[in-house]
């Protein structure tokens, strides 16, 4: 009676969930032919990426090529870096963080909570990272999960959770990001999720000595979609971002400065498949696949076309590339993680119906280190 009890209530929250989303569903009418809005735009669909091109007076989607998010290359059995260097161990904190929040551009009354290490008292600037939480996910709910107020307290720097916005007005329950293409409510109400984090930097800055070179975005799922967007849209403010299971949601991607980028995926994700395509989640988008989004930035940070193939000590499971030689110091990252799913690594599920919805989480890598060691190296210069 329990388990059918369970199964019923999933079956429910999973219907009501959809019925949210269904309205943000893209790339269902894509096909070679069909007419498009912008010429040279580019979409993905089931492993096939689609370009809108003229043809005559019209503009039409073109015949879909094959796209991969694999490099073609093979993990060198030579070459083999630590991914958590220069991060201390998460260590639990007497600091408590604080929750606030602030008046955006767009009239919104948004909340958020901040951690302050105890060792910050002096006037020294530290860096700070904004933590984006996944669709349906809360600010409490990410920190939570991802323990970056514990390595806050150990390595020295502040940690701002943001909300997103709620299916129902002023609650905070299923909350959502405008990254573009998803999701949810934020992304049906054109909601100015760029103009809200630009105004926490500004807020955090105006309070706290911050280290301006040193400012990064962590984003899971829907979260990590958004920080790539604030990389297309604020790079004159963020130096680099670092996120697990996204891509981009935005057609047109034009960073005013070099950005780091790391990106985690794993390749039993099947809510935001590595590969492209509709999840299994209740987004309803067809996703871009994770490749597309690094191919970007390693274009618009005019790096090495193709990358360098690593492994990591100690764990076969991972295959990780690496692009050099790009403008102003900037480095891309991808790490591939073999069966890893879309929960975020390293860390306990928050619940049995989490674990139901993301799956397992991966046991033998901490996302949330491994991102904080690439983006505290790659301050801007």
């Amino acid at each position: 009676m329990i388990l059918r009890r369970s199964v019923t209530k999933i079956w429910i929250l999973t219907s009501l969930l959809a019925l949210l989303f269904s309205s943000s569903a893209v790339g269902a009418e894509i096909k070679p032919g069909k007419s498009c809005s912008k010429v040279n735009a580019t979409k993905v669909l089931k492993g096939l990426k689609y370009t809108c091109i003229k043809s005559g007076k019209k503009l039409i989607w073109s015949k879909g090529v094959k796209f991969s998010s694999k490099p073609t290359t093979s993990p060198s059995s030579k070459s083999h870096i630590d991914l958590y260097t220069g991060v201390n161990q998460a260590i639990k904190s007497i600091s408590a963080s604080e929750e606030f929040s602030v008046q955006t551009s767009d009239g919104r009354n948004r909340s958020y909570k901040i951690f302050v290490p105890q060792s910050l008292v002096s006037a020294k600037a530290a860096p700070l990272v904004i933590a984006l939480h996944g669709g349906l996910g809360s600010a409490s709910q990410f920190e939570s999960n991802s323990a970056l107020s514990e390595y806050g307290g150990s390595n020295g720097f502040y940690v701002v959770y943001p909300n997103g916005i709620g299916a129902v007005e002023g609650q905070t329950l299923f909350q959502t990001w405008n990254a573009g293409d998803c999701c949810g409510p934020a992304a049906k109400n054109n909601v100015n999720d760029v103009s809200f984090i630009r105004t926490l930097i500004n807020t955090v800055k105006a309070t706290y000595p911050v280290d301006s070179k040193r400012i990064f975005v962590i984003g899971h799922s829907n979260g990590a979609m958004l920080a790539y967007r604030l990389a297309c849209e604020l790079s004159d403010q963020i130096s680099g971002i670092g996120v697990q299971a996204g891509s981009l949601g935005v057609t047109n991607c034009n960073p005013s400065r070099p950005i780091s980028v790391i990106h985690i995926h794993g390749t039993a994700d099947t809510n935001f498949p590595i590969d492209g395509g509709v999840g299994s989640g209740v987004a309803g988008v067809s996703f871009r696949p994770a490749r597309f989004a690094l191919d970007t930035f390693a274009m618009a940070n005019k790096c090495e076309t193709d990358p360098e193939v690593l492994g990591d000590n100690g764990n076969s499971d991972l295959s990780i590339y690496s692009w050099k030689r790009c403008q102003n110091s900037a480095a891309i990252r991808y790490i591939i993680v073999k069966d890893g799913t879309h929960a975020w690594m390293g860390h306990p599920a928050q619940s049995d119906l989490a674990e139901s919805y993301v799956g397992a989480p991966y046991k033998k890598l901490d996302s949330t280190r491994a991102l904080l060691s690439f983006l505290l190296s790659h301050p801007r210069p």
